[in-house]
């Protein structure tokens, strides 16, 4: 079924299987295709971000479970607390799923990676659907699961067009410079591979 997402700003994307069908406002998407369903979002449509620190957020991070709470805390382990800990290849995987499920509540719909090490981590990168960049070496500025916090230049995926992946995250934020000033945090939605995998409750 296609499915329309549009913004507070009219702008719209059609979304079929895995693909966008139509890019445009709003009122010629639903013109063209005035049986799909529509979800009406606030804030801004944008391709969704790129985070540079793939390798340094998924195997230099430990995501504690919920659960692991009032042992381990809620915030990522590395350094001392991470080698204290020393996480098997499942502990690691289930960090990455949920350092991957963080990343897409902060709009991310895309990693740069190079050479992932543990095959769990792969696994988990691999079946999320997010989309894989290379890179060369470690980036400036400090590893964050909001891209704008961490000091380095936050970069976004190529604009949505028809016949591109449907990958895109919305902000609730009326344009771009506030969202530079809100952060990545006022993600409300994550859409990839045309599935919504994030929504803000």
């Amino acid at each position: 079924m296609l499915t329309i997402h549009a913004d507070s700003r009219g702008r719209a994307l059609a979304v079929e299987g895995e693909g966008i069908a139509m890019a445009g406002p709003l009122e010629e998407l639903t013109a063209a295709h005035p049986r799909a369903r529509v979800r009406q979002w606030p804030g801004i449509l944008t391709p969704g971000l790129v985070t540079p620190y793939g390798n340094e957020l998924l195997e230099e991070c430990y995501h504690p479970d919920p659960r692991e709470a009032d042992e381990l805390g809620t915030e990522p382990l590395t350094g001392e607390a991470l080698a204290a800990l020393a996480p098997d290849e499942a502990r690691w995987g289930a960090s990455a799923r949920r350092g991957l499920q963080r990343m897409l509540a902060h709009g991310t719909v895309a990693v740069a990676c190079e050479g992932l090490r543990i095959r769990a981590v792969r696994d988990a990168l691999r079946r999320s659907g997010l989309g894989v960049v290379g890179k060369t070496g470690r980036p400036d500025g400090v590893p964050a699961l909001d891209p704008y916090a961490s000091g380095h230049p936050v970069t976004f995926a190529p604009p949505r067009e028809a016949g591109s992946a449907a990958r895109f995250a919305v902000f609730d934020v009326p344009d771009e410079s506030a969202l530079a000033r809100a952060g990545a945090r006022s993600c409300v939605a994550t859409v990839v591979a045309g599935r919504l995998v994030y929504r803000r409750r």
